[in-house]
């Protein structure tokens, strides 16, 4: 039997423990070799995708490699991110979600994965605030009359919300809270089918993104009667801000982030996290997402540690109020 010192016994060791950084440093310097699926937790038409499909055209050309999108809106998105959560951390499977799917999801659903520990932050893309809107042959024409009429019709009035724990549910939980009333909520699978109950009157009001609300909002099918944020918004400069229609300091917004599977090489999150800086600095694509009313992110928030900070920041503020308020996805 061939004998061995000590120390080729501990070199021998320290190659093959060492083969398999190698290895991981080799595959993310070909980084990507085959398509790359992007997992979107909302339905198709809503904000979210419509993000998505602005990006991907330039994350493909930067990566080269093509890049399918797959819509699940289906409980809140957690069965869309819950695939990104167990993939494995290569970088073929990443999640494009929001304050809804990354951080209320985790208070209101018994989840198989975190969403914290089980994701890389990868960049912040943009942010966009709400427009209070209501249907078309609802009575008040602004907000305090809407806010009256409210009051004078709790038993019987109807909010649409994207989803439960969306940040539109919360905002609306809290609205009951202010105003010592409740009314029923409505829970969909994501802002576009709630914006077409909507339009057919199947539901009283509610706070939807501009980029759907504002078309319908122009063909007269929705009454807007404010924007959820401290300043109007550029594309609809005539609706008054919450503080300029009488309800002070209600801002809701809704922001959007790229993550990977928690383990996912920093050399892979650096090649993604640079696409996506790459695609925010086209006049098109910024163009593009102020159409619909989103404000992106100053280039220092666009990181990965900022991600990280928003969402760390956005749980400490809303899962204590989202807890005290008992809310569950049924």
């Amino acid at each position: 039997m061939a004998r061995f010192s000590r120390r080729q016994i501990l070199h021998q060791a320290a190659g093959a423990t060492a083969l398999p950084a190698v290895s991981r440093v080799a595959r993310a310097q070909t980084y990507p070799t085959r398509p790359i699926t992007l997992m979107v937790g909302a339905a198709a038409g809503g904000s979210t995708d419509t993000i998505a499909r602005h990006l991907v055209p330039y994350l493909r050309s930067t990566l080269g490699q093509a890049i399918i999108i797959e819509d699940n809106g289906a409980a809140g998105g957690t069965i869309a991110h819950g695939r990104t959560a167990r993939a494995v951390p290569d970088g073929y499977v990443l999640s494009l979600g929001q304050n809804g799917t990354h951080v209320t999801n985790g208070a209101i659903y018994n989840l198989s994965y975190d969403v914290v520990k089980d994701f890389e932050p990868v960049s912040l893309i943009s942010s966009v605030p709400e427009l209070v809107v209501a249907r078309n042959t609802l009575p008040p024409n602004d907000l305090d009359a809407l806010l009256g009429w409210l009051k004078a019709n709790s038993n019987k009035a109807l909010q649409g919300v994207a989803s439960v724990g969306s940040p539109d549910h919360i905002a609306g939980i809290l609205l009951q809270k202010s105003m010592g009333v409740r009314w029923q909520l409505v829970p969909y699978r994501g802002g576009a089918p709630m914006m077409q109950d909507l339009v057919a009157g199947n539901f009283d009001w509610g706070m939807r993104e501009p980029d759907i609300s504002l078309p319908q909002m122009r063909a007269g099918r929705i009454k807007a009667y404010a924007v959820t944020a401290p300043t109007r918004l550029a594309i609809a400069p005539d609706i008054p801000t919450v503080d300029e229609a009488g309800l002070t300091k209600f801002y809701v917004s809704l922001w959007h982030g790229l993550w990977a599977p928690k383990g996912t090489p920093k050399e892979i999150v650096a090649k993604l996290n640079a696409a996506v800086v790459a695609a925010l600095t086209e006049p098109q694509v910024r163009q593009q997402l102020a159409d619909i009313g989103q404000e992106i992110f100053p280039r220092e928030q666009q990181t990965p540690q900022a991600l990280a900070e928003m969402q760390k920041a956005e749980i400490e503020k809303w899962w204590p109020i989202i807890k005290a308020a008992g809310i569950k996805a049924e």
